[in-house]
């Protein structure tokens, strides 16, 4: 038999904005997450699902940095693309942006089965900030869009279950410290592109999972999934059971029937193939399906309201139309974590291709019943069982030629836990400046102190990291990390104790006394947080350099600093660090903002109305922030313009 299978490089060339430096300040701030329900939801939900929404929900970023460098001013810029190819289809796969497959193409028809967004726009919509949307992304951690969504990952080829070639990607997920792999092949003559994921725990610990794999369509489609009930979370943070298709009247199966951003998460009974698919009126589209063990499928839609529409223009180019995500993951919503024994695994296949089935509109047993049956001719439910069984040996298969590398991360968790993991190699050799100070800990005990002056790097906080540091020489950067690892682990009051310790010798104190001003603000003591940023910024200034580095250390202490004297009052203070930021810096969206908080706190109303009437894009705004909304109330501008109109819920929500 001939393979026809290949696996190609290519560079794609891209309207993009580029990325930019991560924000250099610890995360330790609650995490920012808009997926959360409020404890009387829980009343009533099954009992597993109620378990899992409360099961260690993640707190914190940490160890991962805030991704928010990023802007909007986009040019034509090369992306790296892994092209996966047999007679059928071709998928296009960007390794470095958390391997996405970005196109989907069903070459007899010419169809392109996904939304291929026409621009790489990064949003605030990742848990650490950065990501974009189209295509097939893969997500993995805690509720909400993957830390991965924007980083590479290492990529290779691997020998596939029927002889051909297999493109394999994998990664350490740093939130919960678990290695993941993806395998994507195309048999030859297949019209579906398969999908073996693996996600395994090689600690002594059980260890909290999520798997969401989110996959955006054009919105003139008609969802259908097996089920007649969903649960319907929208920005209100509620979660409540809802009829399937209609209810209030309105068929939500059709994703611009909505009027506000929602999702739904589809109650596939137990025994039931697992499947969703978008149809447009004709009956053509996309279909999803998997072995039982990925058990969600979910809609989401961003609406036909002002706010849908304007993030949808944000996100891609005006014109370019606009697209829902239908998704599958490992638990009935996004809400829940599910348990990972120690030195266990989970794993499952799944399927993506064209359907052709009648037109979708009519009844909704009627359209699920015929959809299905057209599912059942292109792809039986025992094909996609025997492909899983049939990749399962083939997980272990090593890589061979290398075609992308991702992160060093792995590769110094597997050398400090002398893991032997099949599959997923993690090479010392991908050991980078990041990780080098931590694998000199790791192999002589101490923290080594940086050769020149510059921002910390980045912390670790995983227990046994922070069993090193306790027992390493007390320098002012090992307290300095040894802190980030104690606020993470719950113990406030002793990383206050370690902070305090490093600025009797630290040769930088603007580190130390940032993480100590946070310390105040979460216990509630604005005041002396306020003290303590304007001290910590002054220091700064004092000590930085040029450089891309210094400049983005300086953007996120500067505007923590302003927004900490703001609360208190403090309008001169604050215009003192605004004076000092960087005049590019000032520029940006996030700071214009700033700006008319500012001008609003000195008494000037009608400068921070022109602010907002010069223009700004802030192009770190966070999904479900309704924050320029405000501001502009408060500079009394009357009905908010259009430009600024991200709001995703009703006004009296």
């Amino acid at each position: 038999m001939v393979i026809v299978t290949t696996i190609r490089r290519e560079v794609l060339t891209l309207p993009a904005a580029q990325l930019g430096p991560d924000n250099p300040l610890p995360a330790l701030r609650p995490l920012d997450e808009m997926h959360r329900i409020e404890d009387r939801d829980r009343d009533g939900l099954p009992r597993d699902m109620a378990r899992q929404v409360g099961y260690a929900p993640l707190h914190s970023l940490l160890p991962v940095r805030v991704r928010d460098g990023y802007g909007r001013a986009r040019e034509p810029r090369p992306v790296d693309a892994l092209v996966l190819e047999n007679d059928r289809l071709r998928a296009t796969v960007l390794p470095g942006l958390g391997g996405r497959v970005a196109s989907l193409v069903h070459k007899p028809t010419g169809r392109e089965l996904l939304y291929r967004n026409p621009v790489l726009q990064p949003a605030n919509f990742a848990l650490n900030g950065a990501w974009y949307s189209g295509g097939i992304e893969w997500n993995i951690g805690a509720t909400g869009h993957t830390t991965l969504s924007c980083s590479p990952l290492h990529a290779a080829r691997v020998p596939a279950p029927d002889g051909g070639q297999m493109l394999r990607l994998w990664e350490w997920e740093r939130l919960r410290d678990l290695p993941f792999q993806v395998d994507l092949w195309l048999p030859e003559g297949s019209d579906f592109l398969y999908v073996g994921v693996r996600i395994r725990n090689p600690h002594e610990r059980e260890t909290p999972t999520y798997w969401w794999s989110n996959i955006a369509v054009p919105e003139e489609r008609r969802v259908l999934a097996p089920a007649d009930e969903a649960w319907h979370f929208g920005y209100e943070r509620r979660l409540r059971r809802v009829p399937v298709p209609s209810y209030d009247g309105v068929d939500r199966t059709y994703p611009l029937n909505s009027v506000y951003p929602a999702d739904y998460f589809y109650e596939v009974p137990e025994g039931r193939r697992r499947w969703i698919a978008a149809l447009d009126e004709h009956g053509h589209g996309l279909v999803q399906t998997s072995t039982d063990v990925l058990r969600g499928r979910k809609l989401f839609v961003w609406g036909s309201g002002p706010g849908g529409r304007r993030w949808q223009e944000w996100l891609t180019e005006p014109g370019t139309g606009g697209y829902c995500e239908i998704q599958a993951g490992l638990a009935r919503t996004q809400l829940e974590h599910v348990p990972l024994a120690a030195g266990t695994e989970v794993a499952w296949l799944e399927a993506y291709g064209p359907l052709d089935a009648p037109p979708p509109d009519g009844e909704w047993g009627s359209a699920v019943a015929r959809t299905e049956a057209h599912l059942d001719a292109a792809l039986p439910r025992a094909d996609v069982d025997a492909a899983y069984a049939a990749w399962r040996p083939h997980a272990d298969a090593e890589p061979g030629e290398i075609l992308h590398t991702g992160s060093g991360w792995g590769a110094l968790e597997v050398l400090r836990g002398d893991w032997k993991l099949p599959g997923t190699p993690f090479a010392e050799s991908t050991i980078k400046e990041a990780q080098e100070p931590w694998r000199e800990l790791l192999r002589s005990g101490s923290f080594p102190e940086p050769r020149r002056v510059r921002p910390p790097g980045e912390s670790l906080v995983a227990p046994h990291w922070r069993d090193m540091l306790e027992t390493a020489p007390a320098t002012p950067l090992t307290e300095y990390h040894l802190g980030i690892a104690q606020w993470q682990a719950g113990d406030r009051a002793q990383a206050v104790r370690s902070w305090e310790r490093a600025l009797e010798l630290a040769p930088s104190l603007w580190p130390l006394l940032r993480c100590l001003a946070v310390a105040d603000q979460e216990a509630g003591h604005h005041e002396r947080a306020a003290d303590r940023y304007a001290e910590a910024f002054d220091d700064l200034c004092q000590e930085r350099r040029e450089g891309e580095q210094w400049t983005a250390a300086t953007a996120a202490l500067g505007r923590e600093a302003i927004e900490a004297l703001l609360k208190v009052r403090r309008p001169e203070r604050a215009r003192a660090v605004w004076e000092r930021v960087h005049p590019e810096t000032r520029a940006r969206g996030r700071f214009r903002l700033l700006e008319a908080e500012l001008l609003l706190a000195e008494g000037r109303p009608e400068r921070a109305r022109a602010v907002f009437d010069e223009g700004f894009e802030v192009a770190d705004l966070r999904e479900g922030d309704e924050r320029i909304g405000q501001v502009w109330e408060r500079a009394e501008g009357g009905e908010l313009p259009e430009r600024y109109e991200f709001r995703m819920r009703p006004p009296s929500s």
